[in-house]
């Protein structure tokens, strides 16, 4: 079975929303984290607004190490109510139905990780259906203020178990967990 990923960028203060801040703690190693990252999924799943921003942009981008080429073949699971069609951004897929059904079918399919970056709203639904098998949070070192945070209050408590931790010499760290299961559960 496909493991559903949510890895994303967040302050120390959790905001996640337009991580422009990111860019003064750019390193190779966490690009190749990233692009490490990339190359074991083999498909995104992106809320709408993420999908926009990427489709956007990703389709004009090139670099020498392949990470744009990756984004651009991978296919594309866009869940969204308000778009008809796909953007123009190829291999992509408009999830409109019954969104914890949809991802529980795309789990069950052959394949590698199922990768999200950004979606926060995504995130915080299959959450609430416990379709998330792993999180990926890279923190930066940096407190924003104010701005969307990725875990919205008023859900259920979720346990997480640390399962790594990897840290960058730009003082970036990324906290991998994945929920606490109980014994009965496995």
């Amino acid at each position: 079975m496909r493991k559903v990923v949510v890895s994303e960028f967040v302050s120390v203060d959790g905001v996640m929303e337009n991580p422009s801040w990111t860019f003064q703690f750019g390193s190779e190693e966490q690009e190749k984290y990233k692009l490490d990252e990339l190359l074991a999924s083999d498909a995104l799943l992106l809320g709408r607004v993420t999908y926009e921003g990427f489709a956007g942009a990703w389709p004009s981008m090139t670099d020498e190490v392949g990470f744009a080429d990756r984004m651009n073949g991978l296919p594309k699971y866009v869940v969204s109510t308000a778009l008809e069609e796909p953007l123009g951004w190829n291999n992509s897929t408009i999830i409109k139905g019954d969104v914890a059904e949809e991802v529980s079918r795309l789990k069950q399919q052959p394949g590698g990780d199922i990768l999200i970056g950004g979606s926060a709203d995504l995130v915080n639904t299959l959450m609430e259906h416990d379709l998330v098998d792993e999180y990926r949070l890279m923190v930066f070192p940096v407190v924003v203020g104010s701005g969307k945070r990725l875990f919205r209050g008023g859900g259920d408590r979720k346990a997480l178990r640390l399962v790594e931790t990897k840290t960058f010499d730009s003082g970036v760290i990324v906290l991998t967990y994945r929920p606490a299961r109980t014994e009965a559960e496995g």
